[in-house]
């Protein structure tokens, strides 16, 4: 059996149904869907996502990442994207490893194991796409192997892990990971804006304000939050309100003022404007439509 299916096989196991599931290993998550999915709006927090099978698209903006088990993806700071599954069935679901990246320890790696060139003029995208190697996969199935033996996590899960952000560290997208690791670098800049952000996007305010988070002038700030997130700040905000009102009108059957007022639209035109703009529905109609699908899946 290779790596790969003995990754599967392991997954397969352990995972109860669809959706997202966190294991007894800290900081250990396994997904899974039986079926493609539609886009659905969902915060990536920094994170490995490594699929054993099956492929999956994120939407960054307006750029498309589309990954399988060639390839994982890293997100560095909070994002706020469209995921899909599109590629996945009964008989072959859709099976993804997300690992929570730990500041410490790849701060730790990062200072014991400098690179040659460290170059943190630019921040790097928020999102990258990189080349599953066969290192990073064994250090993955030695990691859910413990599943098997939940009386090993304790004390051999740090060690794996430990040794997977490593194989990041060293790996093709290792500048986007070291700029993460250091606490004074322009993404880990970036990532204080995007936190308070998350925090705040409800309230009004000003980029300045935010800038001064960051500790940045207000253009400097603008050019390295848009080279992270491929959007401007006020878009970044515009799609945390937007995903938070989505799920209030479905998951709390709030009506569609009600969510645009909540999250910070004072202006229900302007409100419905950009609902439909990112999501291609008015709000009534697309939360009418979630409901009905999510009714659908349950019967």
């Amino acid at each position: 059996m290779s790596p790969l299916e003995k990754l599967i096989d392991i997954m397969s196991r352990h995972v109860p149904g669809d959706g997202l599931h966190r294991t007894s290993i800290p900081g250990v998550s396994l997904a899974c869907s039986s079926t493609p999915t539609m886009p659905m709006p969902v915060v990536y927090e920094p994170t490995l996502c490594l699929i054993a099978q099956g492929r999956k698209q994120v939407m960054l903006g307006t750029t498309a990442y589309v990954y399988d088990a060639t390839k994982y993806l890293v997100a560095s700071v909070d994002l706020p994207v469209m995921g899909s599954v599109i590629e996945a069935s009964q008989t072959a679901p859709y099976l993804s490893l997300v690992l929570d990246l730990d500041m410490a320890v790849l701060g730790d790696l990062a200072l014991r194991y400098p690179a040659q060139d460290d170059n943190d003029a630019m921040p790097a995208a928020g999102i990258t796409l990189n080349e599953t190697s066969p290192e990073l996969l064994d250090a993955a199935v030695r990691l859910v192997s413990l599943l098997d033996t939940p009386e090993d996590v304790g004390a051999l899960a740090p060690l794996v892990e430990r040794e997977i952000f490593y194989r990041l560290l060293s790996g093709s997208c290792n500048g986007m990971i070291r700029q993460l690791a250091k606490a004074d670098s322009r993404l880990s800049q970036i990532a204080k804006a995007i936190v308070w952000l998350r925090s705040h996007y409800s309230e009004p305010c000003r980029i300045e304000d935010i800038a001064d988070i960051a500790g940045m002038s207000r253009s400097t700030f603008h050019t390295h939050f848009k080279a992270v997130t491929s959007m401007s700040p006020l878009e970044f905000r515009s799609q945390l309100r937007l995903q938070e009102a989505r799920r209030l009108m479905v998951s709390e059957a709030v009506d569609a003022a009600g969510a645009g007022f909540r999250v910070g639209y004072e202006s229900p035109s302007q409100f419905s404007r950009h609902y439909a703009r990112l999501f291609g529905l008015p709000p009534a109609r697309d939360a009418g439509r979630l409901r009905r699908a999510v009714e659908c899946s349950t019967e």
